[in-house]
């Protein structure tokens, strides 16, 4: 992987993390305010209503796996697809689900920033 490759990576695993550690000021410091949210359920939120879930315990996340990430980088923008498994306690189910996952990425300020909306 090239570096930027690698960094939009960490930045996000850190927002997994944060979303695990319940961590406000790391998830809204990664991520847009015009970022949407869309569940497996095909629930869409904006980035204020996903936070407030995690935040209430509406959703609860418990661990991450990431796995087979791709990343493309272009510029200061980039993609990353990935299968990412959660485990997780959502609107009161509880489970481990494997997600195909496609988050937008822009360099800001030399961080990777999320923005966009998850598809």
């Amino acid at each position: 992987m090239t570096k930027d490759e690698t960094d939009v990576l960490a930045a996000y695993e850190k927002m997994q993390q944060a979303m695990i550690d319940k961590d406000l000021a790391i998830m809204r410091h990664l991520v847009s305010e015009d970022k949407k949210f869309t569940h497996m359920s095909g629930k869409k939120q904006t980035r204020e209503q996903f936070f407030g879930e995690i935040m209430d315990g509406t959703l609860n996340y418990y661990r991450s796996d990431i796995r087979n990430p791709r990343i493309t980088v272009n510029g200061d923008r980039a993609r990353l697809e990935a299968d990412v498994t959660l485990t997780a306690k959502v609107y009161g189910m509880s489970g481990s689900w494997t997600l195909n996952t496609n988050t937008d990425f822009e360099r800001i300020s030399g961080e990777w920033i999320q923005t966009g909306s998850d598809r």
